[in-house]
């Protein structure tokens, strides 16, 4: 079975290695580095409506592939450098949220879930 976080991981960490990168590639810069590219994210969205933010042009959609794409990236350098398994500890969190944000009791809402606790 394939798994493409490993290969992107193995792929970030030959790129690193070449560029002599790794002695910079701390968790705590990576986290870091990682904030700086979802505002970048964020900025492709900036003074955009709601509906022009649904409706990008190849431009915009390219700026944004391009932001998606460093915040991954940042996110399987991290998590490579932390040994965590992105996949299991996603489903791990989708478990979390279906306990703290019940269907029945969240349907509709964006309320946080510390206000559906009894």
């Amino acid at each position: 079975m394939s798994d493409p976080f490993k290969q992107l991981r193995d792929a970030m960490d030959q790129f690193a290695t070449e560029r002599d990168w790794d002695q910079f590639h701390s968790p705590k810069n990576l986290a870091m580095a990682l904030t700086v590219e979802a505002a970048e994210l964020q900025e492709c969205f900036q003074w955009l409506t709601e509906a022009q933010s649904t409706e990008l042009d190849e431009q915009q959609l390219a700026a944004v592939r391009d932001e998606i794409a460093d915040v991954q990236l940042y996110l399987i350098r991290l998590a490579g450098k932390l040994d965590v398994d992105i996949e299991a500890a996603c489903q791990e969190k989708m478990e979390k949220n279906a306990e703290k944000y019940p269907a029945d009791q969240v349907k509709g809402s964006a309320k946080k879930y510390t206000h559906y606790q009894d």
